[in-house]
């Protein structure tokens, strides 16, 4: 069994789309999904707006993860900022999530940047006390707040 981590390539939106289908499942939001392939293309790979990697058992996909740089004002530079990290429910327990965040952090220090960070559900014990093995810290004096659809459109003024 070889196990390889790698950058997804444009001709693989159909394979994005489909982990990010299987992680809303995950969490009980699949209904929030509007994401298309096309829209995924675009913004991945035209805009470069963020980045993909997909962890593999011999040739299967079995984890991906997708990220992009947050800035830091404090910091003065970049960041890495992981949106999803998912694995197959099959192949978790095999170290392929472990290897995907160490990438990670191994692309945010060879680009110099001053942290990763990332956000999880408070109901995911699970990725919660494997985050914290790694020794991840949750920013408990934090709270995330979210413009979006209508209300971001209004605060805009359009």
């Amino acid at each position: 069994m070889a196990f390889t981590i790698r950058e997804a390539t444009e001709y693989e939106v159909a394979d994005i789309l489909d982990f990010i289908n299987r992680l809303a499942a995950y969490e009980n939001l699949s209904g929030a999904v509007v994401a298309t392939e096309a829209m995924l293309h675009e913004w991945i790979f035209a805009r470069k707006s963020a980045e993909v990697l997909f962890a593999l058992e011999d040739d299967k996909k079995v984890g991906f993860a997708l990220f992009f740089h947050n800035f830091s004002t404090f910091l003065g530079r970049s960041g890495l900022y992981l949106e999803d990290l998912f694995v197959l429910p099959e192949y978790r327990g095999k170290g392929y999530g472990k290897a995907l965040l160490q990438t990670m952090a191994r692309i945010a220090v060879e680009r110099g940047y001053g942290r990763m960070e990332w956000s999880c559900l408070d109901w995911n014990e699970n990725s919660i006390a494997f985050y914290k093995s790694l020794g991840a810290v949750p920013m408990d004096e934090w709270t995330v707040y979210r413009l979006e659809g209508k209300t971001l459109e209004d605060v805009a003024g359009v």
